[in-house]
């Protein structure tokens, strides 16, 4: 995925603006907290959507760079026919470790970095999920392992590993309120 940075070159000395646009948890757009729904505009923002060595993820729009308020993770995935695909449209690439909040979310590390997984995609890959004795995965086995006290529960060939929300930016390395 690359940026056009072409205009700072022109324009080096355009103020960033922060607070303005942010991603919620299921993958939409939000301008000043109201829903993005021009399709034209959601593809420019996907195209022109990055990070920069802090960890900042950001819209370049022209010369001004747009910085993003993460409600979670940078990356928001649904199912696809064959993996998984970002709300910006683009695959995942391989799963590398599946993890369980203590808010009950699952997220996914993948090539692409770290992603929640859209709530309306929960319910199936849930249902997925089984113990070390391939046995479904009961709503008790979820809740200990968010808890931490639990005996192993797999999906695919991944354990589920257990993290806190407030975990996630340190240890993915991502800053999901940038400010100036």
């Amino acid at each position: 995925m690359t940026v056009d940075l072409s205009a700072i070159a022109k324009w080096p000395n355009v103020p960033a603006c922060y607070d303005w646009l942010s991603l919620d948890r299921r993958g939409d757009w939000r301008l000043q907290g109201e829903r993005v729904t021009h399709r034209g505009l959601i593809e420019f923002i996907n195209r022109q959507y990055g990070s920069d060595a802090a960890g900042c993820w950001f819209l370049q729009n022209g010369p001004q760079r747009v910085f993003v308020t993460l409600a979670c993770t940078p990356w928001v995935f649904r199912r696809a026919a064959d993996g998984f695909v970002s709300h910006t449209g683009v695959a995942a690439g391989s799963v590398q470790e599946v993890l369980l909040d203590d808010d009950g979310s699952i997220l996914l590390a993948t090539e692409l970095g770290i992603g929640l997984l859209d709530d309306r995609d929960l319910p199936q890959l849930l249902a997925e999920c089984c113990d070390d004795r391939g046995q479904a995965a009961d709503e008790a086995a979820l809740l200990a392992l968010m808890a931490g006290t639990a005996q192993p529960v797999f999906w695919q060939d991944h354990r589920l590993q257990p993290i806190t929300a407030a975990e996630l930016p340190q240890r993915y390395g991502f800053n999901p309120h940038p400010q100036p």
